[in-house]
């Protein structure tokens, strides 16, 4: 019988990013703004959910980054959560990443059409404007 892996939620703070990642619909989120002091610490359970979740995933797993700001240190993080989802694509599993970034907001733009080019796994960029009341 199949271990159910429980969700991860982690709330935002002021350096660190929503995250919402969902093993029985296979919809993982990281949202907000990401520069905690330790961005290895920060990182470590989200790593090793994605290390368990690839042991057994959804038949189909849609990762939302939709991120504000994000240091250097950040980026390879996010580019080690990239590559683990590169290699379920690779294992024949249906992956899709989808990049959310500002339409005002040309370098986030930029650099989620350089992580498209770098990792192999369908990526789909999707600007979206601010809406205030």
């Amino acid at each position: 019988m199949k271990k159910l892996l429980e969700n991860l939620k982690v709330a935002p703070n002021i350096d660190t990013p929503k995250i919402a990642l969902d093993a029985s619909s296979g919809y993982m989120a990281i949202e907000g703004k990401s520069f905690p002091p330790d961005v290895s610490h920060f990182y470590r359970n989200v790593l090793a959910w994605i290390d368990n979740y690839m042991e057994n995933p959804n038949s189909e797993t849609i990762v939302h980054l939709k991120l504000d700001y994000f240091n250097t240190a950040s980026s390879k993080i996010i580019l080690d959560i990239l590559y683990k989802f590169e290699e379920m694509y690779k294992s024949g599993n249906d992956v899709v990443v989808k990049w959310h970034y500002p339409e005002d907001d040309e370098d986030m733009e930029e650099t989620g059409i350089e992580y498209a080019e770098i990792v192999n796994v369908p990526f789909d960029q999707i600007g979206y404007t601010f809406i205030f009341d």
